[in-house]
Formats: C-alpha cells, structure tokens, sequence
C-alpha cells in the first residue's frame, strides 16, 4: 500500500505567519522554517510578538478564514487521492488549520494544538509529539507501507529523508543548497510526476 505524506503551508495553502504579517504589518512575524529551523526558537519568538501586540487567537483566525488554498491545490489533491492514501503532516495547529481543510475537502491531519487563555491569547502551544513528521512516516514503514513524503522548509527534511522517496516543492534556494539530493518540484504537474517517479523506483528495490 502506498502513501503519499504532504506538508501543509507553502505546499498547499499560503505560509499563515507570512500572511498575518503581511495584513498587520508586523514584519518580524514573516519569519517561518525556511529562515529559522530551531522551530521552538521560532514559535516562542512569534508568541512573544503576539503578546506584545495584545494579538489573540481569533485575529489570527480572521485572517486565516480569508484565506483560501494555493491555485491547483485542490485539484492536485483530489487526483492524487484519487490513486493513493494521502496524509497531511503538518506543523501547523488544528485551530488554524480547520477551515483550510474544510476548503481542501478534509484530508487527515496531523498535527500540534494551541494552549489558549480566558483572554483568547496564546498563552502556548503543544506538539504533538517531538519530530512528529518524522515519526509518522517511520511508524508507516514499520506497517509495511511504501511512503513518499514532500515538503517546502527545513522541518520538512527529516520526513523527506525518512521517507522511500523524499520531494522538495517550490523551496527557498537556501533548502535546496542544503539537500542536494532531493528532486525539486517548482508547480502541481511536476510533483507529480516525482511523486509517480519516486513510487516506481521504490517498487524497483521491493
């Protein structure tokens, strides 16, 4: 059986922090894993931000359900669930991701939550589990299914490299000077076909 592992941001929908920065015009919060890959480093830096600027849940809400995915995601996905089991793994937090999904025709999830006050502020957030991408394609393997994961950014790499075949889509050059040895994908087409590849090739040392 085969699965195909996905990131969410920058593969199907916009990057949310680069788009709340954008409407806000807080600049520091554009920041994401394709800049900084300490992702604890990253989140604190962005909940102290938050707080500063007495920025809730629900305005980051109101951007996100304005939001809508990237042209030919939805249509991507839908054929390629249509030939293979499709999981979505994701460092993002279900109280964002929910109407994105909803848009994507509620593919599985995985991914971490929010910690939210009285107040409706972030007062933290809570993974899943440490390296969960990783971990979930490892835990697919150890059930014997034949796994090609793709991703944008730094946190998606360990995944790629844990996967049967492992795909960078429309990453930042600084990514790919990094890890050489993944195929780079640059629009829904040419995924694809690495997808299709990177399965046939796995086949071939079955």
């Amino acid at each position: 059986m085969r699965i195909v592992c996905l990131d969410l941001e920058g593969v199907l929908v916009p990057e949310i922090w680069i788009e709340f920065s954008r409407r806000t015009g807080i600049a520091e919060l554009s920041r994401t894993t394709r800049d900084e890959p300490d992702y604890d480093k990253l989140m604190r830096g962005r909940l102290a931000i938050l707080r500063q600027r007495g920025l809730g849940l629900a305005a980051i809400q109101e951007v996100i359900d304005a939001m809508g995915p990237m042209d030919g995601a939805r249509a991507f996905l839908d054929a390629l669930r249509a030939d293979y089991q499709v999981i979505i793994l994701s460092d993002t937090f279900y109280e964002f991701a929910r109407p994105l999904m909803r848009q994507l025709g509620m593919p599985t999830l995985f991914c971490h939550s929010l910690v939210v006050d009285g107040s409706g502020m972030i007062a933290d957030y809570r993974l899943r589990m440490p390296d969960q991408k990783r971990e979930a394609v490892r835990r697919l393997k150890e059930l014997r299914f034949t796994v090609v994961a793709a991703g944008d950014s730094y946190n998606d790499t360990a995944m790629l490299g844990e996967a049967h075949g492992g795909i960078l889509f429309h990453p930042p050059d600084n990514v790919v000077r990094e890890f050489p040895q993944y195929p780079v994908a640059r629009e829904y087409a040419s995924l694809r076909r690495e997808i299709d590849s990177a399965f046939a090739r796995a086949a071939g040392l079955g």
